[in-house]
């Protein structure tokens, strides 16, 4: 069993704050999808049974009822799944219709996740958002009236200028529509973005002060009125927690198709080259298409205390033992003895997980416990 991941690398608008592979420019769409489905049904699968599919970018929403279908029936050619798999569609609000998103829920997609970012006006003109905070609000109305049972949205803080008020009236807001799944991610900085240029150039100031407190006011909200944060950016009640994502948190197999796509099976890892005309032309010239990395033991363990402190699954001891060895699992109990981040790690029935008071830095607490060197 496994996830699949499929990239569709285009936007409408560059988004100030992003850094996934992307093209405003539709020129290659037609070759691109004739290339998606060449990669998609001759590429050797790690596994043929599938429990989440997950359509991500750039955005998916450009894609016509019979290019979603045509994609679908690509996967099932070489793929199983049944209906408990989750399926995924990533949207923005602009491109919400009632027939657009009828015509999505009949070819199969059973989960929105739906790009609202703010309801505010002035926030999403700050991140050069092509929707208005009117049109996420009916997004998700007509998601609801479809039977689309499924639905997440995205929200960001941080935003330079916005007061702490103006972020609880943004939680408010998702809190009245009802949704059972929220991922609020933090405004940061990433080279080759418009933001990163705007804050080189110092018109713009962010503050890490600013966006630990409204991190807090994020998890306090949420808990109190009934949601889990089940990993440091993901909230869910009614155990709907994202399917597809926490296969990545959990070490599972995934394949990942398109421009800048990840794969990953356990051992090993591979990108696809994050061009579309490259892409294009290698997979269909049947040329190399994607870079691969034999993962050391070291490599595996960084990674399982990475992903397993952002969860609320934390990291076992006995997983430890069991997939590292006793090595790695003594030099996990000596980090754990004199961590400078003791008072935000708690330690329970042989799983160590990290604190709420801690979430905000889970990272750094993860990577306190990083193997440096590789044995292998």
């Amino acid at each position: 069993m496994g996830g699949i991941y499929i990239h569709i690398p285009y936007c409408r608008k560059a988004c100030t704050y992003c850094n996934f592979h992307f093209s405003t420019s539709m020129s290659t769409r037609p070759e691109f999808l004739k290339s998606l489905i060449n990669e998609i049904e001759s590429r050797p699968p790690y596994f043929k049974e599938v429990e989440s599919i997950y359509f991500g970018g750039g955005t998916p929403s450009v894609l016509t009822a019979e290019e979603l279908n045509d994609l679908l029936a690509s996967l099932a050619k070489i793929y199983s799944w049944d209906k408990t798999a989750e399926i995924t569609f990533e949207v923005n609000p602009d491109d919400i219709s009632k027939e657009y998103v009828t015509m999505i829920r009949d070819v199969g997609i059973n989960r929105l996740s739906i790009g609202v970012q703010s309801f505010f006006d002035e926030d999403l003109l700050f991140m050069n958002r092509s929707h208005n905070a009117s049109q996420s609000k009916t997004a998700i109305s007509l998601a609801k009236d479809a039977g689309i049972e499924q639905i997440s949205i995205d929200l960001i803080y941080g935003i330079p200028g916005a007061s702490h008020e103006k972020w609880e009236e943004n939680i408010d807001t998702f809190l009245h529509l009802n949704v059972d799944h929220l991922s609020a991610y933090c405004l940061t900085v990433e080279e080759k973005t418009a933001l990163h240029k705007q804050v080189e150039k110092g018109k713009v100031t962010l503050d890490d002060q600013h966006s630990y407190e409204q991190f807090s006011i994020l998890i306090n909200k949420l808990i109190l009125n009934g949601y889990e944060q089940y990993e440091v950016s993901n909230f869910c009640r009614n155990g709907k927690t994202a399917k597809h994502n926490s296969s990545y948190w959990q070490s599972k197999p995934y394949m990942g198709f398109g421009p800048s796509a990840h794969s990953f099976n356990g051992t090993s890892r591979s990108w696809n080259v994050a061009n579309n005309v490259k892409y294009n032309k290698a997979v269909n010239d049947g040329d190399p298409y994607f870079e691969e990395e034999i993962l050391s033991l070291a490599d595996r363990y960084n990674e399982y205390i990475m992903t397993g402190l952002r969860t609320k699954w934390g990291v076992s001891r006995n997983e430890i033992s069991m997939v590292f060895g006793e090595d790695y699992l003594d030099f996990f109990e000596k980090e754990l003895l004199n961590n400078r981040f003791r008072d935000f790690i708690q330690d329970k029935d042989g799983v160590i997980t990290v604190l709420t008071a801690g979430k905000f830095y889970s990272d750094a607490i993860a990577s306190s416990f990083f193997k440096i060197q590789s044995d292998d």
